[in-house]
């Protein structure tokens, strides 16, 4: 129900990634009558793998965290993470409230043994060809140097069973890339990464996570919202350049239509739709986040990374990691 669009946008696209994974049921939770409306206007209906779960209440997009959580208990983001809990879906997937889904999926869900606070975690292409997976991206605004340190942990773990490299670079956000750069924070954080046991890098900057230095970012929320939708909003600005230079004259409009397969291969490329669904990493169950101004397309591909951390059990990787960290109890003499 959540998103720019609601089930507009959330029940074609369950069709439609249900039509390419046969082997996927999925559970649409919201309000009955707009579910159903949705999947009468495409000729389909409920059946073995693809049913409604009715919920009375729905989050709205700018509602209060805090609210939501306290007075919308049969709420359809709720009532999705619930199933989650209590093993009748592998994952949630939502458009909805950022804020409240991460309350709600806190509260419900808890957070893995060893992990202080859940983080939102993505990637954003690189020059390598692949992907960047940097986090956390506005979950936690203020974080101490062990939160960090998990973080770094969390993406890795995601970024091992998700990419199957088992031995993923980390990096740590930071203004120089020099040991003595950055706040306190920040420097206690680089000491507690590099006796991690990760396959930790040391400092990066920020023009880093687009050449693909390393596989996983780690920085505060703050930060990574904040570069987040700076990156969002260059890529803004560059394709309105080009649409403006390629009108000028005539001469640039015919220059456009020779460059047209070269524009299209790079409008592949930085295709935001490839990169919708951000994972929230800590919880003992998948919860993730599409943005939400998706498209039918945009949602088909947090359903898929849905799936991915589910086959390769992501939070299982995760609790099993932050179990080998944890410190062993002392011995004590009776």
């Amino acid at each position: 129900m959540g998103g720019d669009h609601g089930p507009h946008v959330t029940v074609p696209a369950a069709l439609e990634f249900q039509a390419r994974a046969s082997d996927v049921d999925i559970v649409l939770v919201g309000v009955r009558d707009a579910i159903e409306a949705e999947l009468a206007a495409r000729r389909a209906g409920a059946g073995a793998r693809l049913r409604v779960h009715a919920a009375a209440q729905v989050v709205a997009m700018d509602e209060p965290p805090a609210q939501a959580l306290r007075y919308k208990k049969d709420s359809s983001m709720r009532v999705a993470v619930n199933l989650v809990k209590q093993g009748a879906a592998h994952a949630a997937v939502s458009a909805g409230n950022t804020g409240a889904l991460m309350a709600i999926s806190r509260f419900v869900l808890k957070t893995i043994p060893g992990v202080d606070r859940p983080a939102i975690a993505t990637v954003l292409p690189n020059m390598k060809g692949g992907y960047t997976t940097v986090l956390d991206l506005g979950a936690n605004v203020d974080c101490t140097p062990e939160q960090l340190m998990q973080f770094g942990v969390m993406g890795a773990m995601l970024v091992a069973a998700v990419e199957h490299n088992e031995r993923p670079t980390v990096g740590l956000l930071n203004i120089g890339v020099e040991d003595i750069k950055g706040n306190d924070t920040v420097k206690r954080a680089g000491e507690l990464l590099r006796t991690s046991g990760l396959n930790f890098y040391g400092n990066v900057e920020g023009d880093d996570i687009y050449k693909g230095t390393t596989d996983v970012v780690v920085c505060d929320g703050f930060v990574g919202n904040a570069l987040l939708k700076a990156s969002e909003g260059v890529a803004t600005m560059m394709v309105g350049f080009l649409r403006q230079e390629f009108r000028r004259n005539a001469w640039n409009t015919l220059s456009a239509v020779v460059a047209k397969p070269v524009l299209n291969a790079l409008r592949a490329r930085m295709d935001p739709a490839k990169y919708n669904g951000a994972s929230l990493l800590g919880l003992r169950g998948i919860v993730i986040k599409s943005h939400g101004s998706a498209d039918a397309r945009a949602f088909g591909y947090a359903l898929g990374r849905a799936l991915d951390e589910v086959s390769n059990e992501v939070p299982q990787r995760i609790a099993k990691r932050m179990a080998q960290l944890a410190p062993a109890a002392p011995a004590v003499a009776s």
